[in-house]
């Protein structure tokens, strides 16, 4: 057999050649290995961007027909984004809401996302219903039975006592998230309107917890129910794994995690809704890169009889 008399230069190409050649293939160059490079976006997204325009949203999922994340079960649901099902708001004008939670599930309360058109118009709760409303898109003006009025922008809320006239008015568009009850009435006392924004309220102390915690209402009798903000780090979790009578209904802002259900694990991702009845096992951990916050309806100060 005779030697092989290959100049050793041209290995030495070779072997500056194949990291070209690896590299176009991770790339997708060469017809295979085609997976994206993560790419970075050229600027900064509004606050809350995630719940309007989620990964899975249904452009996403056109390749896997019936495929949904969402889950319905006695003591919990989680609702996402594909399978959100928009239609008019009874009496609002150029507005269209997906109800996230109401009664049928077994709630007391109802959750939904509203989205407000150019020139839009929002209608009274029925009678001895109170309102909670957030701004995740867009802004609004709220304005009451006075002269009165608020520009409402993303991040801030307000919380309408029931049978307190007022309306909610948007001259583009906007995205809000909307809490509804039935006012459990306590003798002398007497809520009152409030208008704020996630920012101006101070940390609150959670001993033997990790993670921030806002509330938006008072935490005095006049008020059935309060709206928390609630903020973890890549990482964190929950340390107490909660069994209580209280309800619950949540919508993931930022980021993304897993939340215990009963029995049952479930990846989240911004733009989630989640309902829990009384007494079913609850537990969240943040995950991904980025912090994870989100927004939680829980009912207080009443006895459960």
């Amino acid at each position: 057999m005779p030697i092989s008399k290959t100049p050793i230069s041209i290995y030495l190409l070779h072997a500056l050649l194949l990291p070209s050649v690896l590299l176009k293939c991770a790339l997708g160059e060469e017809g295979f290995c085609s997976a994206p490079l993560p790419q970075k976006d050229s600027k900064p997204q509004p606050l809350y961007w995630k719940v309007t325009n989620p990964t899975l949203s249904p452009t996403n999922l056109q390749d896997l027909p019936g495929f949904t994340r969402s889950v319905y079960r006695r003591d919990h649901a989680l609702i996402t984004p594909e399978s959100h099902v928009f239609s008019p708001i009874p009496d609002w004008i150029n507005t269209l809401g997906a109800y996230l939670i109401t009664p049928a599930m077994g709630s007391h309360f109802v959750m939904f996302l509203a989205k407000m058109q150019e020139n839009s118009k929002s209608a009274l709760p029925p009678q001895d219903v109170e309102r909670f409303l957030f701004v995740i898109q867009g802004s609004v003006i709220l304005s009451n039975g006075s002269a009165t009025s608020h520009r409402l922008l993303v991040d801030s809320y307000a919380y309408l006592p029931a049978n307190f006239d007022h309306s909610v008015e948007c001259h583009k568009s906007a995205t809000l998230v909307v809490f509804e009850r039935r006012y459990f009435n306590l003798e002398n006392q007497v809520p009152e309107h409030i208008v704020g924004s996630t920012d101006m309220q101070p940390l609150l102390e959670t001993p033997g917890e990790i993670f921030e915690l806002r509330k938006l209402l008072p935490t005095s009798a006049p008020y059935d129910f309060n709206i928390h903000i609630m903020d973890f780090q890549p990482g964190e979790y929950l340390n107490v794994k909660e069994v209580h009578y209280n309800q619950h209904g949540l919508l993931l802002l930022e980021g993304q995690g897993i939340y215990r259900l009963g029995d049952s694990w479930y990846p989240l991702q911004a733009g989630d809704a989640i309902w829990m009845a009384p007494f079913v096992p609850q537990w969240y951990a943040a995950l991904g890169k980025t912090r994870s916050r989100y927004l939680l309806y829980k009912d207080v100060n009443r006895n459960p009889l």
